[in-house]
């Protein structure tokens, strides 16, 4: 929906900006010509006749009341910041279900809003970002996940913990896998099917960041993508891809599952929750189970 959305924000600012030319330029310029015929054949000429002949048709009138707001929204939802709702827990605890985070669309470069090329260079996804892009195998759906391999990295998962063998860039000898190291920090703060989860403190990168695990589910290696020339659970990250994982490690389909993420499918960056919400209703509420029970605002501010 959101690329949909993009493209007929293009076509509705494309379609008022030229209706209110072509009236500035065409239109506006004949109606004041026969308003000067008009005037001239008849002296006495009143002023609700006058502004018969000048009224504006209504599809122009309407064309000039939208564009400067939707041409507004469009650049800023396509070049600057674009809000978007997390629907899955994939990313808990970091995001929640209920989220309403902000994407820096500048961060990885400057693209068209409809065939997406890029405009300007910008900046790469920094390991440990939080991005959101176009999901490799249908690109009308937006995941957002984190990014854990740069491009020539070895990403290694195996009994649930993490190795990274970054990219070797000419240094001798070249870097070993790392194991990430965690702290647990606690469990039962969230549950999966009634098992309460092992929450732990991450460093990724420059970035902190809390990660969960369900202790009690095995690890579904069998439906793990495998890339040819790795062993089971090992990725070589290609150039100009990265690798992408969920916070929730036991309740996301990820890099891990489907392989890597094109740059060319980079959406931006998430910044911040500007908003949450709960959605606690029972099945017997007055209330649909849409509508929000209640606010967050604990919840609303940066994201790391």
């Amino acid at each position: 929906m959101a690329a949909y959305f993009s493209t007929f924000l293009v076509i509705v600012t494309l379609i008022s900006g030229v209706i209110w030319a072509l009236d500035a330029w065409l239109w506006a310029p004949k109606r004041k010509a026969r308003l000067a015929v008009a005037q001239a054949k008849t002296q006495q000429l009143t002023e609700e006749a006058q502004a018969t002949i000048l009224r504006e048709p209504g599809f122009v009138e309407t064309a000039k009341s939208i564009f400067p707001v939707i041409a507004f929204v469009t650049i800023l939802r396509s070049f600057l910041w674009e809000p978007f709702q997390i629907p899955s827990g994939s990313m808990m605890p970091t995001l929640l279900v209920g989220d309403f985070i902000l994407v820096e669309k500048f961060a990885y470069g400057i693209k068209d809003p409809v065939w997406r090329t890029k405009l300007v260079d910008t900046g790469e996804p920094q390991r440990g970002d939080i991005f959101v892009f176009k999901y490799p195998k249908d690109e009308t759906v937006d995941y957002i996940k984190r990014v854990v391999g740069l491009p020539g990295d070895r990403i290694i998962y195996r009994n649930k913990q993490l190795y990274i063998q970054q990219a070797c860039h000419e240094q001798t000898p070249c870097p070993q896998p790392e194991q990430i190291s965690h702290t647990e920090v606690s469990r039962g703060d969230f549950l999966q099917d009634g098992v309460p989860l092992l929450r732990y403190h991450e460093q990724l990168g420059e970035v902190n960041h809390d990660i969960l695990i369900n202790p009690l589910r095995p690890e579904p290696t069998a439906y793990y993508y495998q890339q040819p020339g790795t062993a089971e659970g090992e990725y070589l990250v290609p150039d100009g891809m990265y690798f992408a994982m969920g916070d929730n490690r036991d309740n996301s389909t990820d890099s891990r599952f489907w392989g890597f993420v094109p740059e060319a499918n980079l959406v931006g960056r998430a910044v911040c929750i500007w908003i949450s919400f709960e959605f606690d209703r029972k099945p017997d509420d007055f209330l649909p189970h849409w509508v929000p029970s209640g606010v967050r605002f604990d919840r609303i501010g940066g994201l790391k």
